[in-house]
């Protein structure tokens, strides 16, 4: 028990008992001088009774002795205060004992709880985020403790995923370094080749110009994967939103990725025409750019095989109402679709993640960055991005507001 609350009991229980002891003294005291004036006065009685029989004076003795028996009467409904004064003591006893439940429940179902969290939030304090707290939703803090548990038990989540973090943080990193070392050692091998002047024929000077332009864009892609990696991580995607002809994007700065690539087929909705309708969106060309060129690479590295492009419209039917319209925007729906092997139905809720890559990735190389800068920018302007298998292939939809 607490020992300011045995103290407390302490004080109760003699103050109790001194109460008691008082009750006792006086009455032992009021008992002793009633006893002693009966004796004397019973002897007297008695004396005078034998004179009146002496003399002859039977009725009078009589009489007197009527009166000792009422006495005695009365001697005896006196002695009742004896039950009295138990009846007295007995609460004096039941109070003592109730004082003693009372602090008993107190210290188990307030103190002692109280005190377990005063010791658990001391250990946190200390750093030790292995101390458990004993959740009992009976007591009075049995909520305090159910959300102190809970609080440290997100504090080591929210640890051991910051430990997480940073440990992919260090793979990313060490990956792509590693991977800039292969076409930077191609670049030096043919370089070399050039000041052996191995070139000696036309076609050999242009096949090695075409390996080290080749190599020197898989360098600026991986250095590129580098810098997103690291604005991601302090959340620096800033995207910059302007009206944008997303036809004319689709048909001259989309088609212009895949310059002298037959590989890609661009198909716009019924009756739409580059350079004759349009269809405005609001988004950052330079992001949604960005966008293409990141499902393109991720297509080119792990489906390697035609591109079809297309864009759907969607309009609501009321246009006259405006609130609505509001509440259904027309929207752009712009289909990235490949015919390679798609991804497993298990792994597309995760596939967006950060550094996140799929089992059938291979031996490519890749950093699992791709497909979330993909989705951060494109719900960045407000969009919506899905993925699909349709047997053949992966469909990447991106929805926009027209």
């Amino acid at each position: 028990m607490n020992k300011k609350l045995a103290g407390i009991a302490i004080i109760f229980i003699l103050l109790i008992l001194c109460a008691g002891g008082i009750i006792m003294h006086i009455y032992s005291d009021r008992k002793k001088s009633s006893s002693d004036s009966e004796g004397n006065y019973l002897a007297v009685e008695v004396n005078e009774i034998k004179n009146r029989i002496n003399s002859g004076d039977t009725e009078g003795a009589i009489q007197k002795c009527d009166e000792l028996v009422a006495s005695d009467q009365e001697e005896e409904s006196e002695n009742t205060t004896d039950s009295q004064v138990f009846q007295v003591f007995l609460p004096l006893v039941i109070s003592i004992i109730g004082v003693l439940i009372m602090l008993l429940y107190l210290n188990s179902r307030i103190l002692k709880p109280f005190e377990d969290m005063k010791d658990f939030a001391t250990e946190v304090s200390k750093g030790n985020m292995d101390a458990s707290l004993k959740m009992d939703r009976g007591n009075y803090f049995g909520d305090f403790t159910w959300a102190f548990e809970n609080m440290r038990k997100e504090i080591v989540k929210s640890r051991n995923a910051e430990k997480t973090a940073i440990e992919n943080n260090k793979t990313v990193i060490a990956t792509l370094s590693h991977d800039i070392k292969t076409p930077m050692a191609s670049i030096r091998a043919y370089a070399e080749a050039f000041e052996a002047n191995m070139d000696s024929t036309p076609e050999k000077r242009q096949k090695y110009l075409n390996v080290l332009m080749q190599k020197c864009d898989e360098v600026s892609k991986l250095t590129n994967d580098l810098f997103l990696h690291s604005i991601s991580e302090m959340n620096r995607l800033e995207v910059t939103e302007e009206s944008i002809d997303l036809i004319r994007f689709l048909d001259e700065d989309v088609r212009g990725l895949f310059a002298f690539d037959d590989k890609v087929d661009i198909i716009f909705p019924e009756g739409k025409r580059s350079g004759e309708d349009s269809v405005v969106i609001t988004a950052d060309p330079k992001r949604l750019l960005q966008i293409m060129e990141n499902l393109k690479s991720n297509s080119e590295k792990y489906a390697k095989t035609n591109i079809e492009i297309s864009l759907e419209l969607q309009e609501t039917a009321d246009h006259d109402n405006k609130d609505k319209q509001d509440n259904e925007a027309n929207r752009a729906i712009i289909h990235f679709r490949d015919f390679g092997p798609g991804i497993p139905e298990e792994e597309i809720p995760f596939i967006t993640g950060k550094f996140y890559r799929g089992k059938n990735c291979g031996n490519e190389n890749g950093s699992g960055l791709g497909l979330y800068i993909v989705k951060d920018l494109v719900e960045k302007m407000q969009g919506k991005l899905n993925l699909y298998n349709r047997n053949p292939g992966l469909d990447v939809v991106i929805e926009l507001k027209i």
